[in-house]
């Protein structure tokens, strides 16, 4: 597993590189759908990403955001996001970052989560534990709830679409400490195995947004499920991550919605 986790960091750090010397400059915006943003910086780093891993490993199957890269049926699967944090990144608000994961045999075993703004890359493998740039990190040990820092995001649909979180925002600012959303769903879950968040929550993402902070998390010591409680999937509705000595208190809130 070293070297496909080697082939990652190289990857995200390439990207994460791009991105950051391009950040203030001005960029060619298109729409995946009427809110849902894409920046050629988008493109470009998928396609430096895909470039990389196809290079080395041809028969591997892809699933990324910008493209549809087809199947070849191969047990390893990669999934990527090349710049989650897109409406940031093209507001210039310097918070984003690149996530790559390896799925094995329809399993996570490994993933890059890397920050460039701050140079900070978070890795994973599984069974091995999390780490941030090189240096083993945890979930926090704070509880209960109501002395916890969380964190959620919004659908792109959440103006027409009743499923849009505002509910459970309202309810989780009334039990928590604080509630943030900055936008970038890998950087919250990467921040919750380091211990600078102790809940998160969020529905309709896809599995490049959740796949390498979902394993962090669980390798960091903490939980991950959906909203009630159940097991979960990369490839499910709803999130549901957290330090784990608050996750009941998390699912006794979404169950009141």
């Amino acid at each position: 597993m070293q070297e496909f986790l080697d082939t990652a960091v190289q990857a995200a750090r390439a990207a994460g590189t791009l991105q950051r010397e391009r950040l203030w400059q001005e960029h060619v915006i298109a729409f995946k759908g009427e809110t849902d943003l894409v920046t050629e910086v988008d493109r470009a780093s998928e396609d430096m990403i895909v470039g990389l891993l196809r290079g080395r490993y041809p028969d591997h199957d892809i699933l990324a955001e910008e493209s549809d890269y087809g199947t070849t049926g191969s047990p390893y699967k990669w999934i990527i996001d090349p710049l989650d944090g897109t409406t940031n990144y093209a507001h210039g608000f310097p918070w984003f970052g690149v996530s790559i994961a390896l799925e094995v045999d329809g399993v996570v075993q490994l993933g890059v989560i890397y920050h460039p703004m701050m140079d900070e890359l978070f890795t994973v493998v599984k069974g091995e534990g999390a780490y941030l740039n090189g240096k083993p990190i945890r979930v926090s040990h704070r509880a209960p709830l109501k002395n916890c820092l969380l964190a959620t995001g919004f659908p792109y649909d959440r103006t027409w679409d009743n499923e849009n979180n505002f509910v459970n925002f309202e309810k989780f600012q009334m039990a928590a400490r604080a509630v943030r959303r900055a936008g970038a769903a890998a950087l919250d879950l990467a921040y919750i195995a380091a211990g600078r968040l102790d809940g998160y929550w969020e529905v309709k993402l896809k599995p490049w947004d959740v796949a390498v902070g979902a394993l962090l998390v669980e390798e960091a010591g903490g939980k991950v499920t959906d909203h009630a409680g159940g097991s979960y999937s990369v490839y499910n509705h709803r999130i549901l991550a957290s330090n784990g000595l608050i996750h009941g208190e998390m699912v006794e809130v979404l169950a009141k919605g």
